[in-house]
């Protein structure tokens, strides 16, 4: 089954490409594909919403890169972790339930979130 990696960069690096598949670096959590795209599906207006970046912070991009990997700053968190919510109240999933989990720590420790699509 496709699963799509969520975790937190400790350390952010303005202009390094994050285009490595490194998902034991940054203590990541996997969330089922079927869960993305469900969320896509009933939530992508507000997911094109969120400003994000892909690869690298020279490359704004809104939402996540479903094949790519997905940089989500600080500033974006608290948008996306309202939407997941919202998706977890529909879809009841302790995966669902970790990446809120993630999000809370990342937003408390002002960091950013990757995301590596499937």
């Amino acid at each position: 089954m496709a699963k799509h990696e969520f975790g937190i960069i400790d350390s952010f690096e303005e202009n390094k490409w994050y285009s490595e598949y490194e998902p034991e670096k940054f203590n990541c959590i996997s969330v089922s594909d079927h869960l993305i795209e469900d969320l896509i599906e009933k939530y992508n207006e507000e997911l094109r919403g969120i400003k994000t970046y892909f690869q690298v912070s020279t490359q704004p991009g809104t939402g996540l890169d479903y094949c790519g990997v997905t940089l989500i700053p600080p500033k974006s968190l608290m948008q996306f972790r309202d939407i997941i919510i919202k998706a977890d109240t529909q879809f009841q999933s302790q995966e669902l339930q970790a990446l809120i989990e993630i999000l809370n720590d990342a937003i408390k420790r002002g960091k950013y979130l990757i995301h590596y699509g499937i």
